[in-house]
């Protein structure tokens, strides 16, 4: 990487986004999930349009009990026990009466659901309802998605790291002194990876943001300070891996940080070799 690096022409090669085709939904994980009640739910499925519909719940409790377990999901809450107003309803168990369990049902609306035909086929209103929570998993699924791009491009780097290392697991594993960049050993920091190279220790952090916001500016004002604390650490060498069109609207704070720590790098610098060269050096 050359020492004149130019910051609003590196910028400028920043990606919009890194989102594979499972990043919106994991269809696999909604299938496993809405499979787990598969047959409680298909149970409750038989009071769709049902005309007396207390009575026949009631039944079902009488002879299949283990059909409260389906409710929770229904509501689109991941939960055995629910919390309305002065009492808690249980349902991997039935240790309600069944007149508490119908009052429930009538006041959530679920009996009207059901009874009106508002959904022909629970089973699938489920499937629906697990997609829709499964959305919420997308952030966690995008952090990901960085680690996994820069892990790949470690591997082809062909060098030995370690993922998820705490900074005071790297002082035992590799006799450092972090504690400059670790607040005198009160920090619980951890790097995404850690490499081994012959003559130093890199701790990488990784992130990507597709949209701005303060959280951006506190993460470069953060890994300035590190860059600076670190370069006075003998024998290891602080890199950052970022990219994503929310650094157009905090470029100022990246730019302070680039101009102090020139191990800071993209996804252009990945694509372009900058792993092997890094840590050959």
């Amino acid at each position: 990487m050359p020492a004149n690096r130019n910051f609003e022409k590196w910028l400028a090669t920043f990606r919009e986004s890194i989102n594979e085709y499972g990043y919106y939904t994991d269809f696999a994980k909604v299938y496993e999930n809405a499979a787990r009640l598969k047959v409680e739910i298909n149970i409750l499925n038989s009071l769709v349009g049902a005309k007396n519909i207390e009575q026949d719940f009631e039944n079902l409790l009488a002879k299949y009990p283990e059909c409260l377990k389906a409710i929770p999901i229904i509501l689109a809450v991941r939960a055995e026990e629910i919390f309305c107003r002065d009492t808690n309803y249980r349902f991997d168990k039935k240790i309600q009466s069944v007149e508490q369990y119908k009052y429930f049902m009538r006041q959530t609306g679920l009996f009207d659901l059901l009874q009106n035909r508002i959904v022909s086929n629970l089973y699938d209103y489920v499937t629906g309802i697990e997609v829709g929570l499964d959305s919420n998993g997308r952030k966690n699924r995008g952090g990901h998605q960085m680690e996994n791009l820069v892990e790949k491009f470690l591997i082809e780097a062909g060098v030995t790291y370690h993922k998820e290392i705490y900074l005071s697991e790297v002082e035992k594993m590799f006799g450092l002194d972090l504690s400059a960049i670790s607040a005198e050993g009160t920090s619980t920091k951890r790097f995404d990876f850690v490499v081994e190279s012959a003559k130093k220790i890199f701790g990488i952090e990784t992130n990507f943001y597709a949209s701005g916001g303060s959280k951006l500016n506190e993460t470069a004002r953060s890994y300035k300070m590190i860059a600076e604390e670190a370069k006075n650490i003998g024998g290891f060498k602080f890199v950052w891996i970022t990219d994503g069109g929310g650094w157009q609207k905090a470029k100022k704070n990246l730019k302070e940080t680039f101009l102090v720590l020139d191990t800071l790098y993209n996804i252009q610098d990945l694509e372009d070799g900058i792993f092997r060269e890094l840590f050959n050096e």
